[in-house]
């Protein structure tokens, strides 16, 4: 019989069968540090390279490794939600396998949680490994959500993070399908302190995250956590209502002082062709809440497991 972990890894891969074998040597002498019952539950995101083949080999070797593979990419944020659902351990750290997360940091985070920390997050001291671009946008990003949110997301902060049971099972509790993880994390609130580490290089690969992969986790977010696009479209509609009551007005007026006289048509088409845009605009965000209330209501699976390794038979996982 297995001992109950103590301590659960949630470790989402997408093509990352290059560096698994560097990422565990690390983990799992991090792992062999803390003297805790602990299991790795890596989550396998429909992979196209041979990360199951590398995965199940690994836990073949050891007993601690489990595996989830999903019968596609679902993405990230639902990698992560599968490896929560799967993990059984007291506290649950996900953490990503590239090694920019260094797993040396387990012990602070451990050392925190038995302070009696609910959410310990591991903050970034600075992202000098990643493009200019990308740091830039992401920063903005954040400031943004911090504004339009109830819940600020803490500068620096991902999905590196400890997180005692009840969190966990908060966070399994929202039904969701389109999720931004770093908003549900400040969501459920708990008990929560930081700790500090340095960005490493990545061990093997390239990132996954484009730009336009970001701007689709940045739009998911916003709109999930903040109705403040809404509000702004009644808003700009109320202010434009207004300024061309304003100027109807003024026309009236004039035309009985003055008399009438021919308008101009490059200033009509200017007027006609802004209304026109913000009225597009004022749509498309309507569109893409609805789009979202469209895809809750369907209410499938938020993903579908292929096959499960090194899972004991009695947790029916």
């Amino acid at each position: 019989m297995r001992a109950k972990p103590a301590l659960s890894l949630v470790v989402p891969c997408y093509n990352e069968a290059s560096g698994l074998a560097s990422f565990w040597a690390r983990a799992g002498d991090a792992l062999d540090a803390l003297g805790l019952p602990a299991e790795a539950v890596f989550v396998d995101d429909g992979s196209r390279d041979a990360t199951l083949a590398v995965l199940s080999a690994l836990a073949a070797r050891d007993p601690r490794v489990r595996v989830v593979s999903l019968s596609r990419n679902f993405g990230k944020e639902v990698a992560l939600a599968a490896g929560l659902d799967h993990a059984s351990g007291d506290a649950v750290v996900p953490i990503d396998a590239d090694l920019q997360h260094p797993p040396e940091l387990l012990s602070e985070l451990v050392a925190k949680w038995r302070e009696g920390h609910d959410v310990v997050i591991a903050l970034r001291r600075d992202r000098a490994t990643d493009p200019a671009a990308r740091r830039i946008a992401s920063d903005l990003f954040h400031r943004l959500f911090s504004r339009v949110s109830a819940v600020p997301v803490p500068p620096g902060a991902g999905d590196f993070r400890l997180m005692a049971r009840p969190v966990v099972e908060a966070l399994r509790a929202m039904p969701e399908r389109i999720r931004y993880m770093k908003g549900m994390y400040a969501w459920v609130g708990f008990r929560t302190t930081n700790v500090e580490y340095d960005v490493e290089e990545r061990a093997a690969g390239n990132s996954r995250y484009g730009l336009v992969k970001l701007w689709r986790l940045a739009l998911d977010g916003v709109v999930s956590f903040s109705s403040l696009p809404l509000r702004l479209s009644s808003i700009l509609g109320a202010l434009f209502a207004l300024v061309a009551l304003a100027y109807g007005g003024w026309l009236v007026i004039r035309t009985i002082l003055h008399g009438a006289d021919v308008p101009g048509y490059a200033s009509l088409m200017v007027v006609v062709l802004f209304l026109g845009g913000v009225q597009l605009l004022s749509l498309g965000v309507i569109g893409e809440y609805l789009g979202r209330v469209y895809d809750e209501v369907k209410a499938r699976p938020l993903y579908v497991v292929r096959t499960r390794v090194g899972f004991p038979p009695e947790t029916g996982n």
